[in-house]
């Protein structure tokens, strides 16, 4: 359903501006959804192991103001900078996973305060908008290969490839199980507090990801970069048909949210609706993408 969704909004988005189907605009338009599409892609991995994850947002501002204030030039720099954006979401997602697995903390409390100390920290990193992203990121990571395929494109796509080698893994079938019922998987002989961990972790390393290439289409750092993107990533993982009480899902389904939310954007824009409805209109889209599922769902079950 949300592959056809995204269809419809794309040619209609081409009805308006003709000018889409050329290589630059997919691009831009790859540019545009990839740090929401990674943000998605690690939040749908909390929320399939029922849990919710608010630090997405410090770990994309903190990784933004570190390249912003730390910039390294070359592709050995952006190596690095890569690496150092993974290292700063693995952190932040161990220390959740330690948290809300081991310690029992609710996820909301918990990731809340990580995202209350990782936003502290990159304010005292960067205390307003500035900075400047190492040119070869800004140019190399929002640009094409061989000058057809969107790198942006390709780093969630290899994000999205990983995750279905992982999920057909004994680690990738223990998230649903906990999601879907923690105490059976506990009882069926499943390290629960193990996969638990793992999951924050492996989302954190993706949210890094995400401020890695929000960086790179920025091009500049901004202490609050992550905050827009904290509701939209839930917002995503809804409209991409998982479920928010866990054990249901994927990540391509809610890249493909998150891919439906900015190229809804494009098109209010295209249409000459003012910016101050976009919010109205991507909850409209949400709420009618949820609803539409409920009644494919029950129409199956009836089958």
């Amino acid at each position: 359903m949300i592959v056809g969704i995204y269809v419809v909004l794309y040619a209609l988005y081409v009805y308006q501006q003709p000018r889409a189907l050329s290589a630059s605009a997919i691009a831009a338009l790859f540019n545009n959804s990839a740090p929401l599409a990674l943000a998605a892609a690690g939040q749908a991995l909390v929320v399939i192991s029922r849990g919710f994850d608010l630090s997405v947002a410090g770990v994309i501002s903190l990784c933004n103001v570190t390249l912003a204030v730390y910039p390294m030039a070359g592709p050995g720099g952006a190596l690095i900078s890569v690496l150092i954006c993974m290292a700063i979401g693995l952190l932040v997602g161990a220390v959740n996973g330690l948290l809300v697995a081991v310690l029992r903390m609710q996820s909301i409390a918990a990731t809340l305060a990580t995202m209350i100390i990782c936003q502290g920290i990159a304010l005292v990193i960067l205390k307003a908008p500035g900075g400047t992203v190492a040119d070869w990121i800004a140019d190399e990571m929002t640009g094409r290969l061989w000058n057809a395929i969107p790198v942006s494109g390709l780093v969630v796509a290899i994000v999205v490839a990983v995750w279905l080698l992982i999920r057909r893994t004994n680690f990738g079938m223990a998230i649903y199980a906990i999601g879907a019922d923690e105490q059976s998987a506990s009882l069926s002989g499943m390290d629960t507090t193990r996969v638990r961990f793992l999951t924050y972790a492996l989302a954190g390393v993706v949210y890094g990801l995400a401020g890695f290439m929000l960086s790179a289409q920025t091009a500049t750092g901004n202490p609050t970069a992550g905050t827009p993107l904290l509701m939209l990533s839930f917002a995503a993982v809804a409209l991409g048909g998982t479920s928010l009480a866990g054990g249901r899902g994927g990540l391509f389904a809610s890249v493909m949210g998150a891919a439906v939310l900015m190229l809804l954007q494009k098109v209010l824009f295209s249409s000459g609706v003012s910016s101050f409805y976009t919010g109205v209109f991507q909850g409209a889209a949400l709420i009618l993408a949820v609803v539409l599922s409920g009644v494919l769902s029950r129409i199956g079950e009836a089958k």
